[in-house]
């Protein structure tokens, strides 16, 4: 995501090579993206303590639908997200390996990513407990380790700073990972449950889950994603196969193809490597259109995203009769319908960012699209600001739009100060 497109070999879906390295620009049209995906996230997250005065298209379908087939905006944010990150891929990873970078190093750099990301959600997962077995409130552990992920993997990095001011930076963001990730081992040791339980165990060695947590879950994807991309890089035909094979692997789970193996007990095959991961490579795959010289004009990439729009919304309907939409489940025909969306949402943002230059829409979403995790991390530390002014529906819209708004101009404000959340 920090890069124009690249230049390639002559060969039209050829992976970057070190002659090729992308300049250090950001697609201004993934970033906004990525801000208006958080912003309807924090609102959502914040509206969802409103109570019953929420109209069934406000909340998730599954609340007012326990087993029906369908999807809201609501059950569109969470894979919208991860659609950004799979756009994120071919800039991020493929400025790393057009500098030269091994392929060992980089693929450290993915593992390490998703282990951050998977190691967050599990402590997101474990966010009540025991007070007496604690011998402190749940709430306050909570923060605690929502302000020490922070710190952990913060950095402070002013911008036209002196060197010396950049050298204090630099010793302030090592105290505060230093601080930061001791905190974490301890909240993650001092963890308690009514019976005992402990989030991690020694002796012998076991890790409380139930379930990885929303970063977890992109932590996952992630490592999914960036691997395909490591292995194909720019080749849309072999990222479309990868796409499709991934939703293959959803159905394979729900005939019980992956039960007997040991990773499938800790790790849900058919949605968290499979047809979640799906939606990320699909990001992956439209995002290949910017770093192509095939198509480099505005005319070529909006018809290969039309296509792929068309595309995934023909095979959203044709998988829609049998597992039906749902988010909680992960079905296919959900995964088509938000890498459709999506894509159209994109596709706006990159006429009004990218090719008319509208900044007045596109700089706002742009800014806040710069410093997601942090937002995303503080969001959760607060109350429902919406369920505050809940006494009226547009009380309530009011109160949580505010929040998000007000969240995501602050982030934004420390990230133009240059401190920033990321692993």
């Amino acid at each position: 995501m920090h890069s124009p497109p690249m230049t390639a070999p002559a060969t039209a879906e050829a992976p970057p090579t070190k002659k090729s390295a992308p300049a250090s620009t950001r697609i201004t049209s993934i970033d906004a993206l990525r801000g208006l995906v958080m912003f309807t996230m924090i609102f959502v997250n914040d509206f969802a303590g409103v109570g019953k005065i929420a109209p069934d298209w406000m909340v998730h379908f599954s609340d007012r639908h326990e087993h029906g087939s369908g999807m809201t905006f609501v059950d569109l944010v969470f894979p919208g997200f991860l659609f950004v990150v799979g756009m994120s891929i071919p800039f991020a990873l493929g400025s790393r390996l057009a500098k030269g970078e091994p392929i060992w190093k980089t693929l450290f750099h993915i593992i390490t990513r998703t282990l951050a990301l998977l190691l967050i959600g599990v402590l997101m997962v474990n966010d009540s407990p025991d007070q007496e077995a604690m011998g402190w409130l749940g709430s306050v552990y909570f923060r605690l380790m929502l302000l020490s992920a922070i710190f952990a993997f913060g950095s402070f990095s002013p911008r036209n700073a002196t060197a010396s001011a950049q050298k204090v930076a630099k010793m302030l963001t090592t105290l505060f990972r230093v601080a930061g990730f001791a905190a974490l081992i301890y909240l993650a040791f001092a963890y308690r449950t009514h019976n005992g339980n402990r989030i991690i165990s020694l002796a012998p060695f076991s890790l409380q889950t139930s379930w990885w947590g929303i970063l977890g879950l992109i932590g996952w994807a992630y490592f999914v994603s960036s691997v395909v991309f490591l292995l194909f890089r720019g080749y849309r035909t072999a990222l479309l196969g990868c796409m499709a094979l991934l939703l293959c692997v959803f159905v394979a789970d729900r005939k019980g193809a992956f039960d007997d193996l040991w990773l499938a007990s800790h790790v849900s095959f058919g949605e968290s490597l499979g047809s979640l991961a799906s939606i990320a490579v699909g990001g992956l795959l439209l995002a290949s259109i910017l770093v192509s010289p095939d198509k480099s004009t505005h005319r070529s990439r909006l018809n290969f995203t039309l296509l792929f729009i068309a595309g995934c919304s023909v095979a959203a309907l044709l998988l829609n009769g049998l597992y039906g939409i749902s988010k909680n489940d992960a079905t296919p025909s959900w995964c088509l319908w938000s890498c459709a969306i999506t894509a159209a949402l994109w596709l706006g943002f990159y006429y009004l960012c990218d090719v008319a230059s509208v900044k007045v829409i596109s700089k706002p979403f742009a800014l806040a699209g710069q410093n997601v995790l942090l937002a995303y991390l503080i969001s959760e530390m607060l109350p429902s600001f919406g369920g505050m002014t809940n006494s009226t529906l547009a009380g309530a819209i009011a109160g949580s739009a505010a929040a998000a708004f007000c969240l995501l101009s602050f982030t934004a404000l420390l990230n133009s100060r240059g401190f920033r959340v990321k692993l």
